[in-house]
């Protein structure tokens, strides 16, 4: 048999189906920590100013916390909140992943 491996991605969604926090919404959280703006944040990801915001914004308003500070003269960064659900969403992927990778190699031994 050939070589197969599984690809998985992982979105925590709210109950009309609307991404909370995924793939994409993780990596704008990891670049505004790094970056420490959300400008080039969004020139990383190739987005708009606003499609970045937005996403923030929708996974706030659900949440009701709030993710990201932003300061005109120190730029921006994560909360304590932000920094949790950054976390929170790395562990639960990687314990997602070992589990499909569990399941994978049973199913196609």
């Amino acid at each position: 048999m050939v070589d197969l491996a599984l690809r998985s991605r992982h979105w925590i969604i709210n109950e009309k189906g609307d991404i909370i926090i995924g793939e994409g919404r993780s990596e704008i959280l990891e670049n505004i920590e790094k970056t420490g703006s959300l400008n080039r944040t969004a020139k990383i990801m190739k987005m708009s100013y606003k499609g970045v915001w937005s996403k923030i914004k929708v996974t706030e308003n659900y949440l009701k916390v709030r993710l990201v500070a932003t300061d005109k003269t120190r730029g921006s960064s994560l909360t304590q909140e932000g920094k949790e659900l950054l976390e929170k969403y790395h562990i639960l992927k990687a314990k997602c992943l070992e589990a499909d990778d569990k399941i994978f190699r049973r199913v196609f031994k």
